[in-house]
């Protein structure tokens, strides 16, 4: 007679059984039922219907009321699967939250890893109890889920039909079972894995690409927000970067429904922050409660992983990817493919930023080039014009001849100071300019004319720098910038106008401030390529306003003209 298995900790004393000479005709008479049960894991079935299969199968083989499979992620987790048999749906419901997996006998067989068989589970001292709306179970047979020396969960029946213990077959035939559900378990965790790093490959590739396109460099973070937040399975991706007076701003945020946290400015003296600019990970299990957050934008979340941006040793930003509250944790694996694709983004960041950079010492080579040759030449032409045409006026004695010269000389004057107002802004760098909203809009007017090749006209109405708050102001500037990018590459067009209202009113009646740009260039063809004019669009509802365009300013309404507005 087979020896007892020491690796049974059975509440009486029990004998395995070595193989299917060993079983009773009864027990051989489920084996063709054991035999179609594991080989349903080998039939392509998704790994949770497989597993519900297995989890059958045991009821049916056990005779048992009841059956459970429990799979963890990592050893040390929550349990991240929880299939039961036997239990109704609204029973299930009342029970509410499934066990973790830490503590009580399904515990104890992940931790300990051999099997538990008990003719009544209660009188164990590693029994829990039963949550509230749990049936009753008396008799368990448990056994440890395991593949190549790892722990996958576990898998058990209770209650045997009749009020039995459960015997040796039912033991073997459960391991057999167990075996059975770990190699499934690893086999598709492997090819989760690999699937799941290919996939984290691909998204890096489409930041990089994004990043270096030489496109709008708000669309290419939307693009890094984006791929976080559906790489990672998230409820939203935000990119923030360092702001100038100090801390993170959020200036990029991809999600199912518009954020009206773009623009703001998580301060420095968040723990968070300090941690990401210190160039460390943050991971956090549940946003909403965490005192390291000490603004009320992570309310809503739970799973939190916040990761700089860094390369070189230096942080150019950081990467937020939340769940919603109550929400699966973020496994090892995730914060792992996570964190290199943080590592991805920081170095395209870092190319396109140098790319940036060169384009930008290029315009200021173009404009200090441009602003000689309107000095040195056309303003000496434009001088020697107007000397021509005082000379003619001198000699003229015809009187209307003399006054419309004399108009033409003046109009020379008028157009020599323009120029003259041109090249100062031209030679002007950024920084030197007051930090106004109108001088602002004025920086970004003079800056487009030089692609554009000629100088956009423009109108302030109201108290434009007094009534636009900074974070309002902020994004018209970038609206702006959106939108006469939009005409340098798309119009073709030979005239631009560009309003800034401070007067405008929304249709609810609330103040706002108006932008309009509008041009005579060829308009928008239908089908064409609008990532531009989204982007104009998320921008102003994110800060409740909204943004549409319509006929320009060309003949016959020709062209486009571009609206954006929000409130103050």
């Amino acid at each position: 007679m087979p020896e007892p298995d020491p690796k049974d900790s059975s509440g009486s004393a029990r004998q395995t059984v070595g193989g299917p000479r060993g079983l009773s005709a009864e027990l051989t008479a489920r084996l063709p039922r054991l035999l179609e049960a594991t080989r349903s894991v080998g039939t392509g079935l998704e790994l949770h219907a497989a597993l519900a299969c297995i989890c059958e199968a045991a009821a049916e083989l056990a005779h048992a009321r009841y059956a459970a499979i429990g799979v963890v992620e990592t050893p040390g987790e929550d349990l991240c699967d929880f299939i039961t048999h036997g239990v109704p749906e609204e029973t299930a419901r009342a029970i509410g939250r499934p066990p973790d997996g830490h503590t009580g006998l399904l515990g104890a067989l992940i931790q300990e890893g051999v099997p538990i068989r008990l003719e009544d589970l209660r009188t164990d001292p590693r029994f829990a109890g039963f949550p509230a709306g749990h049936p009753t179970m008396r008799t368990f047979l448990g056994v440890p889920v395991q593949d190549q020396g790892r722990t996958f969960g576990n898998l058990y029946v209770a209650e045997k039909q009749g009020g039995n213990a459960f015997g040796d077959g039912e033991l073997h035939m459960l391991r057999v079972l167990a075996t059975e559900a770990g190699i499934a378990i690893g086999h598709a965790r492997m090819y989760e894995a690999a699937r799941r790093r290919e996939q984290w490959i691909d998204g890096s590739v489409a930041v990089t690409t994004a990043l270096l396109s030489g496109g709008d460099a708000d669309e290419a973070l939307a693009v890094v927000a984006e791929q976080a937040r559906r790489l990672a399975d998230a409820e939203v991706g935000i990119v923030l970067l360092p702001a100038a007076r100090g801390g993170l701003e959020i200036v990029a945020v991809a999600g199912d429904t518009p954020s009206a946290s773009l623009g703001v400015i998580i301060p420095p003296q968040s723990p968070v922050v300090a941690a990401l600019l210190r160039g460390e990970e943050v991971f956090l299990d549940d946003s909403a409660t965490d005192p390291r957050l000490i603004t009320r934008l992570a309310d809503q979340y739970g799973p939190h992983m916040l990761l700089p941006l860094r390369s070189g040793g230096r942080v150019l930003g950081a990467l937020s990817i939340p769940r919603i509250r109550g929400g699966r944790p973020f496994t090892r694996a995730e914060r792992t493919l996570a964190t290199h694709f943080a590592a991805q983004a920081a170095l395209a960041l870092k190319l396109a930023e140098a790319q940036r950079d060169r384009e930008r010492l290029a315009v200021y080579e173009d404009r200090d080039r441009i602003a000689r040759d309107l000095h040195d030449l056309v303003i000496q032409r434009l001088f020697a014009t107007g000397i021509m045409l005082e000379g003619a006026q001198r000699r003229s004695t015809v009187p209307a001849v003399q006054a419309g010269i004399g108009r033409a000389v003046d109009e020379l004057d008028v157009t020599i100071q323009e120029i003259r107002t041109a090249i100062f802004a031209l030679q002007q760098e950024p920084a030197e300019a007051p930090s106004g909203l109108r001088t602002r809009v004025l920086r970004e007017i003079n800056m487009a004319a030089v692609p554009l090749g000629f100088m956009p006209a423009h109108r302030f109405l109201g108290p434009v720098d007094s009534l636009v708050g900074e974070l309002a102001g902020k994004n018209l500037v970038a609206a702006l910038r959106e939108a006469l990018s939009n005409v340098f590459r798309h119009a073709r067009a030979s005239r631009a106008e560009v309003t800034v209202d401070a007067t405008a009113v929304l249709p609810d009646g609330r103040d706002a401030v108006r932008l309009t740009v509008a041009d005579d260039g060829v308009g928008i063809p239908e089908g064409g390529r609008r990532s531009g004019l989204r982007n104009l669009a998320r921008r102003a509802e994110s800060l409740g306003g909204a943004s549409w365009f319509g006929p320009g300013a060309g003949e016959g309404s020709g062209g486009t003209t571009v609206t954006w507005e929000v409130p103050l």
